[in-house]
């Protein structure tokens, strides 16, 4: 899969929605995203970002994990100008939905980390540490949840942030980048 060409065809956060959520999909992602506060320290350092970082997030606006997850990603987006997210529907994009099947399936949501000049660095998805651990603690309820806010909220939030810092400091360091910007 050619992700770097595949991230430029994908959809800014607000015109997914538009595509492809129905009223009441775009209205609880909405809702999520009015209750998602990053701390002071958390906006430091997305702003402290140095290198752009090219985000490909395939979702789903009917999933619950996509609900409670996805909006994160655009307050990280709003905090840095060098995350630059596209989005993609996981059913109108089967390449992309069997390129980065887990655990045998099209989970959502998967999101894959690209350098400024499309390198693949990393993917992540489709549930956070902090949620797998609260779902293997308890194993009772849907396999999707609904979407809404829990006390799992801040630690997902701050799983992800880490995820976004650790390809931050790999695109940092890197020797190849370093190289191109002079530093």
């Amino acid at each position: 899969m050619d992700y770097a060409a595949k991230f430029e065809t994908g959809l800014s956060y607000a015109d997914f929605l538009a595509k492809y959520g129905s009223e009441t999909e775009r209205r609880r992602w909405g809702d999520f995203h009015e209750q998602i506060r990053l701390t002071d320290e958390q906006t430091a350092l997305l702003q402290s970002f140095t290198r752009d970082m090219q985000v490909l997030v395939m979702a789903g606006t009917w999933c619950g994990d996509c609900v409670s997850q996805c909006p994160i990603f655009d307050h990280f987006a709003s905090a840095s100008d060098r995350i630059h997210l596209r989005f993609f529907d996981r059913d109108d994009n089967p390449d992309l939905a069997e390129a980065l099947s887990t655990c045998g399936a099209a989970r959502v949501p998967a999101v894959v980390f690209l350098s400024e000049d499309g390198y693949f660095c990393g993917r992540a998805g489709d549930r956070t540490l902090s949620k797998y651990r609260q779902m293997a603690s308890s194993l009772t309820g849907a396999a999707c949840s609904t979407g809404i806010a829990d006390s799992q909220t801040d630690a997902v939030v701050q799983d992800w942030l880490n995820e976004f810092e650790r390809i931050q400091w790999m695109l940092r360091t890197s020797g190849r980048l370093r190289k191109l910007h002079g530093d």
